[in-house]
């Protein structure tokens, strides 16, 4: 009897201190900054709905520019993508003839190369875009001016250290360079200025010339018409030629 008392009022104090506690929760600085922080957020969405329905084309430029920054964070190349284009770049170049080659494309990649090798490529990324610049240093080095922070470069002299930008996707430096990659211009420096202001042919016109060149060496296919034709042209041309024989005979004779 005593037991079942104890554990009735076990219970009914335990229902009282718990609905207590709910209702302090409730009431704390918490609750209402939570409260507010919700309603804050509500008003605010209330806010872009409306604004949208009464100006549709000034929402529809923010979503486009909201649209376009997240396409280019997700396709904002990394460090990786640039190692693995300079190292493309790198084996385009090696297949070709260094009197093939440009010199441009190929002193632009030699330099990067170099400074690959050497560990002083570094990478930023600025969310939407890309750069790629030049450190004085390898990271690993344990020389004193690599490691004191009063000798570091400043961010004023970045701009001068830029080697490459990196946006959609792409190394828009890299991929400028690497142009024409196989057209050496130092070969188009001594021919005369009526030559060298001459634009080469287009992409259409190459294909058309080789298309001729081509069928140039495919066999001859005469037709039957075009055989009788020639057949009877040279008939006529032999009997031409027999009949002023002839005349021209008396003439001799005389």
């Amino acid at each position: 009897m005593a037991a079942s008392l104890v554990l009735k009022r076990w219970c009914s104090n335990a229902v009282q201190s718990k609905g207590s506690r709910l209702e302090r929760l409730r009431n704390s600085r918490v609750a209402g900054w939570c409260r507010g922080l919700l309603g804050d957020y509500k008003e605010a969405c209330r806010e872009v709905v409306v604004g949208s329905w009464e100006r549709p084309f000034k929402a529809s430029v923010y979503l486009s520019l909201l649209g376009g920054a997240w396409a280019c964070y997700l396709t904002n190349p990394d460090d990786t993508s640039f190692e693995t284009s300079l190292l493309e770049s790198a084996n385009q170049l090696g297949l070709l003839s260094p009197w093939v080659r440009s010199g441009t494309s190929d002193g632009h990649v030699q330099g990067l190369v170099r400074l690959r090798n050497a560990g002083r490529l570094r990478h930023a990324s600025l969310g939407v875009a890309s750069l790629t610049y030049r450190a004085d240093y390898d990271p690993t080095a344990s020389l004193y001016e690599a490691r004191c922070s009063f000798l570091s470069v400043p961010w004023a002299e970045l701009h001068d250290r830029v080697l490459d930008v990196g946006f959609a996707g792409r190394w828009w430096v890299l991929d400028a360079k690497m142009k024409d990659y196989d057209v050496n211009e130092e070969e188009f420096k001594h021919l005369p200025p009526a030559m060298a202001a001459t634009s080469p042919p287009s992409a259409s016109g190459t294909e058309r010339n080789e298309k001729l060149h081509a069928e140039s060496w495919k066999p001859l296919v005469m037709r039957e018409e075009d055989i009788g034709q020639a057949e009877g042209d040279t008939t006529t041309a032999e009997s031409g030629g027999t009949d002023q024989e002839a005349q021209t005979e008396p003439q001799t004779q005389l």
